[in-house]
């Protein structure tokens, strides 16, 4: 009944999310009583592998140098199935990445596997996941012989090294059917941490009106050494890009602090960052609905308070 978690990487450095992967392993690992495996994908996997060997799995897969150094759903789901089917996995978990969104579905489908989406727990017998923008913890079982399991980040937090040595095995990546090719990767590039690992964050919503607006944000962000996300309509209004997005369908946070500028509070917004551990807000509606989960609130125009709070923050920092 053994676990494989799939720890993502970057240039040979596990990410974040595979750091909260094996964290889930180690947990639903401890709950089963059983042992847990590791798989490293992409370029660079057998440094990566080499560091995460002090991490408590009984083995730790890599990839052949030069083979599944591209990404493709197709190559990576075809590879993981293979594995499962060699070895016997009960569970394949994965972080909730726009990677793992793209071939864990494949790997439930080449295995005929049920699979939860984004769990953000264990109970005996049972994942935990959130539903309906968060207002419900739903307890999903399993009944296929394996299942695949996204969690989300924001619910697990990174691992540390805990002694001893893996295994580290060299396997052959499933080249992707033909027709299939990766013409371009484009990597938004950026000096601030990425939204799932920021203590701080700096939202910007639909009240920040436009381009000067978002330079007050980012003048903020600066100040706090916060990252940057968006609102759903900031990005549909051009003013930010699709991968800063929060919420139900973007990215879900839990920081120290989540500052909210000019965010109304959408439900699908709020869904998340309501595990942040502070909320302060900004906004001129007293009825706006992110009033309701904030811890400090502020009712004004974004254009004359956000100015104000970036001048009070240099005089302070």
């Amino acid at each position: 009944m053994t676990i494989l978690a799939v720890a993502e990487q970057h240039e040979g450095k596990a990410a974040h999310s595979g750091l909260c992967a094996i964290f889930a392993a180690q947990k639903l690992a401890a709950q089963k009583g059983s042992p847990f495996d590791l798989l490293v994908p992409g370029a660079g996997a057998f440094a990566c592998a080499k560091e995460l060997g002090a991490f408590g799995a009984s083995n730790v897969f890599y990839a052949k140098a030069g083979e599944g150094e591209t990404f493709t759903a197709e190559g990576w789901a075809g590879t993981i199935a293979r594995l499962v089917g060699e070895r016997g996995y009960s569970a394949v978990i994965a972080a909730a990445t726009s990677e793992s969104k793209d071939y864990l579905p494949r790997v439930a489908g080449l295995l005929r596997a049920g699979m939860v989406s984004e769990a953000v727990g264990f109970e005996e017998g049972a994942y935990l996941r959130h539903m309906f923008a968060g207002s419900v913890v739903a307890r999903v079982a399993v009944n296929t012989a394996v299942a695949v399991v996204t969690i989300r980040e924001a619910a697990f937090e990174p691992v540390s090294p805990s002694g001893g040595a893996s295994a580290l095995l060299e396997i052959s990546f499933a080249l992707p059917p033909e027709g299939v090719a990766v013409i371009e990767r484009r990597m938004h590039a950026s000096s601030r941490s990425s939204l799932t690992e920021a203590k701080i964050v700096v939202g910007a919503g639909r009240g920040i009106k436009n381009e000067a607006g978002l330079r007050i944000v980012e003048e903020l962000a600066d100040l706090l050494g916060a990252s940057i996300g968006a609102s759903r309509a900031t990005v549909d209004e051009g003013l930010l890009p699709n991968d800063l997005q929060i919420g139900q369908t973007g990215k879900v946070i839990a920081p120290e602090l989540y500052l909210a500028c000019g965010v109304s509070g959408a439900i699908q917004h709020t869904a998340g960052v309501k595990d942040s551990k502070i909320i302060a807000a900004i906004n001129k509606d007293p009825e706006a609905p992110i009033f309701g989960i904030a811890d400090v609130g502020l009712v004004a125009d974004f254009a004359v308070a956000g100015p104000e709070l970036v001048l009070k923050l240099k005089e302070l920092l």
